[in-house]
């Protein structure tokens, strides 16, 4: 079987500062985290060569405080998607993203799971709020950049 065993982190089975030392020393590990893991996160080296999203980070919009300032948004005669829901989805994956590269030694694969990052028209500007890196879809194309990359570095990030 293909299977490979790699230690496993998830948030709220310890403390968080406790967790991220644990997913440092750990050297290969796979962190479950939410959202709050994108800010005041810094993993550098091979321990981190991998973000995976789930989905495009746009407010809940259930929320209340969101609700009245998109209806003030509307009421000002703007578009509150593309003023303040798109910018802000848009700032807040930029910052998830930014915890797979901390320092120029660094490589890894970003992931976002997200459908509408292709099947919508404002996925273009999510991608083109992204620095510039290759883009595909195939799983063969991301093992082949793990085994140059490991390979260039000598096992090393």
């Amino acid at each position: 079987e293909d299977r490979i065993d790699f230690p496993l982190f998830v948030q709220g089975r310890s403390p968080r500062a406790q967790l991220l030392q644990r997913f440092r020393e750990a050297g290969n590990g796979v962190l479950l985290g939410t959202a709050s893991f994108w800010g005041g996160v810094d993993v550098k080296g091979q321990a981190l060569s991998c973000v995976i999203i789930d989905k495009l980070p746009f407010a809940s919009p259930g929320d209340p405080v969101l609700e009245a300032r998109l209806d003030t948004l509307r009421r000002g005669g703007m578009n509150p998607f593309a003023t303040y829901q798109l910018p802000m989805a848009v700032l807040s994956l930029k910052q998830g993203a930014g915890r797979l590269i901390r320092d120029v030694h660094d490589f890894g694969v970003l992931v976002v799971c997200d459908v509408r990052l292709l099947t919508r028209s404002y996925g273009r500007v999510f991608m083109d709020s992204l620095p510039d890196m290759p883009f595909t879809q195939e799983l063969d194309d991301v093992k082949r950049f793990y085994r140059i990359n490991t390979h260039v570095r000598g096992g090393q990030s």
